[in-house]
């Protein structure tokens, strides 16, 4: 009995090893957060978030992860002042009451070995509604540069701007808008140490 119950408590400790997911923090350097929209039938029209913060957990042996980002609605940039300066106000993304927006993961779905998708929640001027990214590109491997465990996505989909609030000036500028997200995330500190 002895035995059996010792043999069972070094099962369940090392099974409890080899879930563990693994903690990543988004590297601000190298995550934007980006949009285009139809402009008036002629172009596609872009918007880069520069601001971009938050976490990642990944346990490939059960496939499971989440994801909890923030983005500084105030870092908006499409390269002209005024624009963006509109774009910041209450007729759009309203960064005074709104200074945040933020996408959490209800499940990250994988493909073989890999993440494919990620169901979550994305909050935008207080509205919160569903929205699943498709993972276009993911890799893992040590950076080069810093010898870090780190993820990399590009991730994109697509949401209807008014299901959120905005309506301004719907339909001369697109409510159908394309989210493109790039993003790299490395081993959080402690997962380092560990390694």
């Amino acid at each position: 009995m002895i035995r059996t119950a010792l043999f069972a408590a070094l099962f369940a400790s090392a099974g409890v090893a080899v879930a563990a997911p693994a903690n990543y923090d988004v590297d601000p350097t190298h995550t934007f957060a980006g949009y285009e929209v139809n402009h008036l039938g002629l172009s596609l029209q872009h918007g880069t978030f520069t601001k971009v913060s938050g976490k990642l957990s990944v346990d490939e042996a059960a496939k499971k992860g989440s994801v909890d980002v923030s983005i500084d609605a105030n870092s908006l940039q499409t390269f002209l002042g005024d624009r963006d300066t509109h774009l910041k106000s209450a007729d759009f993304f309203n960064v005074a009451k709104f200074p945040t927006l933020t996408y959490k993961s209800t499940a990250v779905v994988f493909k073989g070995d890999k993440p494919a998708t990620v169901q979550g929640n994305l909050t935008l001027l207080g509205v919160t509604k569903p929205v699943t990214l498709t993972l276009a590109r993911v890799s893992k491997g040590k950076n080069p540069m810093t010898g870090v465990e780190t993820w990399g996505a590009n991730a994109v989909a697509t949401i209807k701007r008014s299901d959120f609030g905005m309506k301004t000036f719907v339909p001369a500028i697109g409510d159908e808008v394309k989210l493109n997200i790039t993003l790299e995330a490395t081993a959080a500190q402690g997962a380092q140490a560990a390694q």
